[in-house]
């Protein structure tokens, strides 16, 4: 099966509906473990996302610098 292609939006829209879940008390106690081990997992891809996103944006204006 291909791997889903990451959508930032999609990681903090899906990281928000778990937090809200955990604040209203609806997720059961069994799924709590899974829920915030998931949203860990989110916050790390997202985290790689703004650092790639971060080199290469500073890699543009190093190279319109140079011209």
């Amino acid at each position: 099966m291909a791997k889903k292609e990451f959508s930032f939006n999609n990681a903090v829209a899906d990281i928000e509906k778990i937090l809200q879940n955990i604040e209203s008390g609806d997720l059961d106690i069994d799924k709590l473990s899974v829920e915030v081990k998931r949203a860990s997992e989110l916050i790390k891809e997202c985290q790689k996302k703004l650092r790639s996103t971060e080199e290469e944006i500073n890699s543009i204006f190093k190279e319109l610098v140079k011209q």
